[in-house]
């Protein structure tokens, strides 16, 4: 309420509302963080950003980039959704491992064929995703305690389905198509890139263009209001996790594609914690709600730029963890409206 002494004329009705701040895209602290990397590499690293054209092919860091990060673009995808709904799925590095597997037995013990191996593959992992799903929406079991028992069992079961060995496809049985999918080119890019980039678009079309996305983003909000209003939120948990495991088994399928063999013990491994770290760099909270599949596309690719420029300058693998953790954790902190409020603070106090 204003003073009764003030004379001086009392400002418009609409200029006393409170206006609420601005909010800022999801996915803009993550892209601050990739420019920042990528402006450090056009210094120090100039050839990063050398792109050539060979026999209509692209090829460069910047190429590889998106090549190498298609599994994780691809993991990342899945994981948001799930993520949304307040849950969250450890077991897709295991379904990596399982899709492999699966896919590399099939095509060197019968004669079915490259398509049907494919597609073998595929239903294991949507397989695995719906016995996430049913463990969490209709037994109603914690997320993290119901993929923790896939992610544990998941790699047993690869390495049962191997054999406990790898098992290399024979050239004669990978081409053409499975040669095709890891080492391909579609328009000049990499064929990974173009199926990561495929499933991106249909997604991101699905979520925005229809009610799905507003049904997940509720059932993660508040699941007893999304359940009073009608909405099946078993139907919609059991659905992202299917479509998690549907995403993993295309990462894995990559995998194999791209080396020719199932690695049932490395393949995927530790997957699922660098496509959590995606999904929150890129502004998904853990919480559920909102999500941003943009966001975490923007994370994924960040922590392959990252990982990429410290292989480049010759940081060892073992080592490389630690630089990740701490770009990780300062693009969260800029998300955080309590840490940029005391930077703020900070700074005036310090003009004082």
């Amino acid at each position: 309420m204003m003073n009764e002494d003030v004379t001086t004329e009392s400002p418009s009705p609409v200029s006393t509302l409170s206006r609420p701040p601005r909010r800022v895209p999801a996915a803009t602290w993550a892209l601050m963080g990739l420019a920042g990397l990528l402006a450090v590499n056009w210094f120090l690293i100039p050839t990063f950003f050398e792109i050539q054209l060979r026999e209509g092919n692209f090829y460069g860091s910047l190429i590889d980039v998106l090549n190498r990060g298609s599994n994780g673009v691809l993991l990342a995808i899945g994981m948001t959704l799930v993520v949304a709904t307040g849950g969250v799925d450890l077991s897709v590095g295991s379904i990596v491992a399982i899709c492999g597997a699966v896919v590399a037995i099939v095509l060197t013990t019968t004669s079915v064929g490259i398509v049907v191996a494919i597609i073998a593959g595929l239903l294991a992992a949507l397989l695995a995703g719906t016995i996430n799903g049913v463990l969490v929406s209709w037994l109603n079991i914690e997320p993290i305690i119901a993929t923790l028992v896939l992610m544990v069992a998941g790699r047993g079961i690869a390495k049962y389905i191997s054999g406990e060995q790898t098992v290399a496809v024979p050239a004669e049985l990978a081409r053409p198509t499975l040669d095709y999918i890891g080492n391909g080119h579609l328009l000049g890019l990499p064929f990974p890139i173009v199926i990561a980039a495929s499933v991106f678009v249909v997604t991101l079309c699905v979520v925005r263009r229809t009610s799905i996305g507003l049904l997940v983003e509720s059932v993660g909000a508040n699941p007893l209001a999304s359940r009073a209003t009608g909405i099946n939120s078993l139907t919609i948990k059991l659905a992202v996790y299917m479509f998690a495991g549907f995403c993993a088994g295309l990462a894995g399928l990559i995998d194999l594609a791209n080396i020719g063999i199932a690695d049932p013990t490395n393949a995927g491994a530790l997957s699922e914690l660098d496509a959590i770290f995606a999904v929150l760099v890129g502004g998904t909270a853990l919480t559920g709600g909102r999500f941003s599949l943009s966001g975490a596309v923007v994370g994924a690719l960040l922590l392959q730029t990252l990982m990429t420029t410290l292989y480049t300058w010759g940081v060892p693998s073992d080592i490389a963890p630690v630089p990740k953790a701490i770009v990780i954790l300062l693009v969260c902190l800029l998300q955080s409206t309590t840490w940029r409020e005391y930077l703020a603070r900070s700074m005036k106090g310090g003009r004082r």
